[in-house]
């Protein structure tokens, strides 16, 4: 089973993000999946200001920190939710990322964005961060455009409705992020061995 860590990256109070989260999480419950949502809300990082974590594994600034690499750690693999913000992904996740290496590294990554242009630029810039950390972002991402943004931000409340014509590149998402996570788990478990 793949563990799949949905990470909201967005922390300002009227925003997006949770419209896509609830989305993403109805589509995840599925036989051979298990998923946990992190919300960058709930970790209160501090500036990063410390030695390269690749040089310095588990060597974490706080317990803040440490809770925040338990919870990468233990996931197999990531789906990042980011809308994009004046051309990139958000600043609160760009210092989380940097933070962690060990954690992040040969794991898959995928992206849902929204904006614009689909959130594009941030998950490009994501892909590289994310090759930079060891790790593999999957081909498939899911871009949110303006013909299903801005009816979906709108909207009285979440409707899922809203996002029904995104499922199949949802669903194309979770099946190659499934397929890698249980790849890489198996050459990270046998390389540990």
């Amino acid at each position: 089973m793949s563990t799949i860590a949905v990470i909201i990256t967005s922390t300002r109070r009227e925003r997006f993000a949770d419209r896509p989260a609830a989305w993403v999480s109805e589509r995840l419950r599925r036989e051979g999946v298990d998923f946990e949502l992190i919300d960058m809300r709930d970790h209160d990082l501090p500036s990063f200001d410390g030695a390269a974590p690749l040089y310095t594994p588990r060597q974490y600034a706080s317990l803040a920190v440490a809770e925040f690499a338990r919870r990468i750690d233990a996931a197999d693999a990531f789906i990042v939710l980011t809308g994009e913000y004046n051309h990139g992904y958000t600043g609160v996740f760009k210092n989380a990322v940097d933070h962690l290496y060990v954690e992040w590294d040969r794991k898959p990554i995928a992206f849902v964005g929204w904006g614009g242009v689909g959130g594009a630029r941030a998950v490009e810039q994501l892909r590289t961060v994310a090759i930079e950390l060891g790790m593999a972002p999957i081909r498939p991402a899911v871009h949110i455009l303006p013909d299903v943004l801005v009816p979906a931000m709108t909207a009285p409340a979440y409707d899922p409705e809203l996002f029904a014509s995104l499922d199949s590149k949802l669903d194309t998402v979770v099946s190659e992020l499934t397929w890698w996570s249980a790849a890489l788990r198996e050459a990270r478990f046998q390389t540990a061995a």
